[in-house]
Protein backbone atom coordinates (compact mmCIF):
# COMPACT_ATOMS: atom_id res chain seq x y z
CA UNK A 1 0.00 0.00 0.00
CA UNK A 2 2.80 2.41 0.87
CA UNK A 3 4.33 1.86 -2.58
CA UNK A 4 1.14 3.13 -4.24
CA UNK A 5 0.93 6.18 -1.96
CA UNK A 6 4.59 6.96 -2.58
CA UNK A 7 4.15 6.56 -6.34
CA UNK A 8 1.13 8.88 -6.48
CA UNK A 9 2.81 11.53 -4.31
CA UNK A 10 5.93 11.28 -6.43
CA UNK A 11 3.92 11.61 -9.65
CA UNK A 12 2.13 14.61 -8.18
CA UNK A 13 5.43 16.28 -7.36
CA UNK A 14 6.75 15.66 -10.86
CA UNK A 15 3.56 17.05 -12.42
CA UNK A 16 3.73 20.07 -10.10
CA UNK A 17 7.31 20.75 -11.21
CA UNK A 18 6.24 20.42 -14.84
CA UNK A 19 3.33 22.77 -14.21
CA UNK A 20 5.64 25.29 -12.59
CA UNK A 21 7.96 25.08 -15.59
CA UNK A 22 5.07 25.85 -17.95
CA UNK A 23 3.93 28.65 -15.64
CA UNK A 24 7.43 30.12 -15.73
CA UNK A 25 7.42 29.99 -19.51
CA UNK A 26 4.04 31.74 -19.69
CA UNK A 27 5.25 34.40 -17.25
CA UNK A 28 8.20 35.13 -19.51
CA UNK A 29 11.09 33.19 -18.04
CA UNK A 30 12.25 30.79 -20.75
CA UNK A 31 15.59 30.21 -19.02
CA UNK A 32 13.88 28.93 -15.87
CA UNK A 33 11.56 26.78 -18.02
CA UNK A 34 14.51 25.27 -19.89
CA UNK A 35 16.41 24.59 -16.66
CA UNK A 36 13.45 22.84 -15.00
CA UNK A 37 12.71 20.77 -18.11
CA UNK A 38 16.39 19.83 -18.44
CA UNK A 39 16.56 18.74 -14.80
CA UNK A 40 13.29 16.79 -15.03
CA UNK A 41 14.49 15.04 -18.19
CA UNK A 42 17.81 14.18 -16.58
CA UNK A 43 16.04 12.88 -13.49
CA UNK A 44 13.74 10.72 -15.59
CA UNK A 45 16.53 9.33 -17.73
CA UNK A 46 18.92 8.42 -14.92
CA UNK A 47 16.53 7.54 -12.09
CA UNK A 48 13.16 6.48 -13.48
CA UNK A 49 13.90 5.10 -16.94
CA UNK A 50 15.92 2.04 -15.83
CA UNK A 51 13.10 1.06 -13.45
CA UNK A 52 10.53 1.50 -16.22
CA UNK A 53 12.54 -0.73 -18.55
CA UNK A 54 12.88 -3.38 -15.83
CA UNK A 55 9.14 -3.32 -15.18
CA UNK A 56 8.36 -3.68 -18.90
CA UNK A 57 10.74 -6.65 -19.15
CA UNK A 58 9.22 -8.22 -16.03
CA UNK A 59 5.68 -7.90 -17.37
CA UNK A 60 6.68 -9.34 -20.74
CA UNK A 61 8.30 -12.33 -19.07
CA UNK A 62 5.26 -12.92 -16.87
CA UNK A 63 2.94 -12.62 -19.87
CA UNK A 64 5.16 -14.99 -21.87
CA UNK A 65 5.09 -17.57 -19.08
CA UNK A 66 1.30 -17.34 -18.83
CA UNK A 67 0.85 -17.91 -22.55
CA UNK A 68 3.02 -21.02 -22.51
CA UNK A 69 0.80 -22.72 -19.93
Amino acid sequence: MFDWVFAFLHMGALLAALGYAVYSLVRGSPLRFALIILLLGTYYYFILHPAVLNEIARRRSVRGRNRGS
